[in-house]
């Protein structure tokens, strides 16, 4: 996907004296960069508007509590709901006003690409926006216990929300890196896990793995968070492959197309972690075996694809450069060592090992983006080649 700054802007001259030249709008990367701001915050008020409206009329009536039971009326339901329509609107509105023609230049196959990735974003945006609110709720329920906000109060909870969400998404529908993807899928990761952990039927699930997350009541939460984790990993590798492509060109499209797919299965098997959650039912019960054993292949595969992925677009990278070859080297051995320290060690329960391979997993992948950032060019790169298909 191609992403590059918009071009700059001429402002109207005013009236100048008889006799002298007008002087031009002032332009280049200090004024895109202030416009850009002033609709950032334009796009926030609208998006408090917009939240501030639609709370009233979603939480008219009688005073309700913050947070609690989904079963029973709360602000944080159809504010989280509300924030991010907000933010997806926000988020699509930016990225026509920024980014409209970027994709004009672009063969057929490049363009597709290209919209794929900002449908996905735009799905990834909202549900971002909807699990910090929920996260956020929750948290705000436990430090005013007992709290029912009226329809005002709520409304203004929303109005906020959405306007945090709007601000954020807008920006990023500007000029999105890969370094902001990577940074917004630990993030989301990390609200994701915390709003399960709250509101986790088992508050001991600790003492197993994080897919207890996703069992009995409540697992929606652990697994809608990493289904969506899963979207962006793959929406993810589509960036590193632009960028790849902007550094290496067309020369190298098999090997920058064989990082994009490894991408994208790794997200496919992280969403089916989620997919194939843990279930309760009686011992002995086949479609609970059967469950189990999709929900580990789909574990166990995520971590095993991302060391794959790590060696390949490594290897892909010209050099490779020295900081991501030690880095990748560096996680390949912390993964060893952590497995072994899980079985036969016996230091940590599954949770541990989960845990502490998502935090390799994130120094790996903060050193490819911010090299990725250091290397390859500010500017977009329309392919050459009208079709993936290899030339006859």
């Amino acid at each position: 996907m191609a992403v590059s700054t918009p071009s700059a802007v001429h402002g109207s001259i005013g009236c100048v004296e008889a006799g002298k030249r007008a002087r031009p709008a002032p332009t280049g990367p200090g004024h895109d960069a202030r416009r850009r701001e002033s609709h950032a915050i334009v796009a926030a008020w609208a998006s408090f508007a917009v939240g501030l409206i639609f709370g009233l009329v979603a939480l008219a009536g009688g005073p309700r509590p913050i947070a609690g039971d989904l079963s029973q009326p709360t602000v944080m339901v159809p504010a989280a709901g509300i924030a991010a329509l907000v933010a997806a609107t926000a988020f699509v509105l930016s990225t026509l006003l920024h980014r409209r023609d970027e994709t004009a230049p672009m063969p057929p196959w490049q363009r597709t690409v290209s919209h794929v990735s900002t449908v996905a974003l735009t799905l990834a945006f909202a549900a971002v926006t909807a699990m910090a609110v929920l996260t956020g709720g929750e948290i705000l329920a436990l430090g005013l216990r007992g709290l029912e906000a009226p329809a005002i109060g709520g409304a203004l909870l929303t109005a906020i929300a959405s306007s945090a969400g709007g601000w954020l998404a807008f920006q990023a529908g500007v000029e999105l890196r890969t370094r902001e993807l990577a940074t917004l899928l630990f993030a989301y990761l990390t609200i994701g896990t915390v709003f399960a952990m709250i509101t986790a039927a088992d508050p001991r699930w600790w003492e197993l793995h994080f897919s207890e997350l996703g069992a009995g009541s409540g697992a929606w939460a652990f697994n809608g968070t990493v289904i969506v984790a899963g979207l962006l990993v793959a929406t993810i590798g589509s960036y590193i492959g632009r960028d790849l492509h902007r550094w290496l060109g067309d020369a190298r499209l098999r090997s920058i197309g064989a990082v994009v797919i490894l991408f994208a299965v790794t997200g496919l098997a992280l969403a089916g972690v989620g997919l194939f959650p843990l279930r309760d039912g009686p011992p002995g019960d086949g479609s609970l075996s059967g469950a189990r054993l999709a929900h580990d292949i789909a574990a166990f595969g995520t971590l095993g694809l991302f060391a794959v992925t790590a060696v390949v677009v490594t290897l892909v990278m010209p050099g490779p450069p020295r900081a991501m070859l030690l880095t990748t080297v560096g996680a390949g051995v912390a993964m060893v060592a952590n497995l072994l320290l899980w079985r036969p060690g016996e230091v940590y329960s599954t949770a541990g090992l989960e845990a502490i391979a998502v935090g390799i997993i994130f120094v790996w992948m903060t050193t490819l983006v911010r090299t990725l950032s250091a290397c390859v060019p500010d500017a977009s790169r329309p392919s050459a080649r009208p079709t993936l298909l290899p030339r006859a």
